[in-house]
């Protein structure tokens, strides 16, 4: 019997999870906007909220969530084709009950498997399914191949924007080439854009009107806004000292911006409407896409 064989053998095995996990890709235009702390963040209060979930740290060589939870993992996700490690293994445990994936250069290596590991791989996201409710893909920053196929892939994204004259039109060339994109379905893809470093609530609101005005003008993409993040020294200190500052300072200006955020995508309203369509649908889109390039 060989490799091939034994590994459709394996996905035959296996059934598809009774209840699929929902996907939200976070992204941004540019670097430097807080999108990763906003991860792990969310994260924290969406696991205190008795939400199982798991972040993907997406943002290749960077490595910013395991940097600002403070943890190494031993593996990422290539190693589940690569170096036979099972899916326990490659998840590493945060805190408040934080699960977290290193993507590594993984993703990247995963552009070349076959078919049949394309199918193996898929089976064993659907194993990840059972594992969380919620699963958040941490992209890298910029308009790159990369970050357009995450959020090409997604169902659900968050735009991380702040006040400066560069995230917003940063965060605007992203959404332009979103909408040039003939594959890109915006009918089911729900965007939801949050601003941070704010002054006040006011402010936040302003700066997605601004934006939203623009983007109703000249593209066909739906922009819709979750919610403000103020400006909180509390959030560099927690940064140093490499823990989330929703652990560190839970009573702190951004820790409660970031809770009202999560109870928020948890509602009712914000979930109607979304199709969820779990992590292995995520990845066969996203790999679908490098391999027919």
């Amino acid at each position: 019997m060989d490799q091939a064989e034994q590994l459709r053998n394996i996905v035959k095995k296996h059934s598809m999870p009774d209840q699929l996990s929902r996907v939200i890709t976070v992204t941004s235009g540019k670097g430097g906007v807080g999108k990763s702390n906003l991860s792990v963040n969310l994260g924290i209060q969406l696991s205190r909220m008795g939400k199982r979930v798991i972040i993907l740290d997406a943002d290749f060589g960077l490595a910013n969530v395991e940097v600002m939870l403070g943890i190494r993992p031993q593996y990422n996700l290539a190693d589940i084709i690569y170096g036979n490690k099972s899916l326990q293994e490659i998840i590493t445990k945060g805190p408040e009950n934080l699960m977290f994936i290193s993507g590594g250069s993984g993703i990247q290596e995963l552009s070349n498997i076959t078919r049949t590991q394309i199918d193996f791989l898929n089976q064993k996201l659907y194993e990840l399914d059972e594992y969380a409710d919620i699963i958040i893909i941490d992209t890298g920053a910029g308009v790159t191949d990369s970050v357009l196929e995450f959020v090409m892939a997604s169902s659900e994204v968050l735009l991380v924007i702040t006040p400066e004259p560069t995230s917003i039109t940063d965060a605007y060339a992203l959404l332009k080439i979103l909408n040039k994109r003939d594959d890109f379905r915006a009918d089911m893809t729900s965007i939801k854009m949050i601003s941070n470093r704010i002054n006040s609530q006011d402010e936040g609101i302003n700066l997605y009107k601004k934006m939203n005005l623009v983007v109703e003008k000249f593209l066909t993409i739906k922009l819709d806004y979750l919610g403000g993040i103020p400006q909180d020294s509390n959030v560099t200190r927690a940064v140093m000292q490499q823990k989330p500052y929703s652990v560190l300072y839970p009573n702190s200006p951004s820790s409660k911006a970031v809770y009202n955020l999560a109870a928020s995508l948890c509602s009712n309203n914000n979930m109607s409407g979304l199709e969820q369509r779990g992590i292995a649908h995520f990845f066969s889109s996203l790999l679908h896409r490098k391999t027919s390039k």
